[in-house]
């Protein structure tokens, strides 16, 4: 299973971004999927899961502003991201998991490289 992140950068506080995440190597449907982020000096922390019948959970901190969503046909992970803090600076990683169980933890299977995201003006 191969994971590929694009999309990050630099914006300022207040705006915008969205990442994508190509997968490739599997045949099934995945039955977990999220993206994840860490910040230096910080432990990887969850930001949104997608679970293979479509529900999706957020961490509290991204409530409102993030949104993940995928596109089967094009097995690709998106990751909308709106009203950006320099608290969500960070480097940003997609990841999948092939087993049917919980989908909100992150010790996830499959692992993209990420992708840089920074905020500041």
């Amino acid at each position: 299973v191969r994971l590929v992140e694009s999309g990050g950068g630099l914006v300022q506080p207040g705006g915008s971004l969205r990442l994508s995440c190509a997968a490739s190597g599997y045949t099934y449907n995945m039955p977990c999927m999220g993206w994840f982020r860490q910040a230096p000096g910080k432990e990887r922390e969850g930001v949104a899961t997608l679970k293979w019948d479509g529900t999706t959970s957020y961490a509290d901190s991204v409530k409102g502003r993030f949104t993940i969503s995928q596109d089967k046909a094009k097995r690709t992970l998106y990751l909308q991201m709106n009203i950006l803090k320099a608290d969500d600076t960070a480097m940003y990683y997609c990841a999948a998991d092939p087993r049917w169980v919980g989908c909100q933890r992150t010790n996830y299977r499959y692992w993209g490289q990420g992708t840089q995201v920074t905020v500041s003006s």
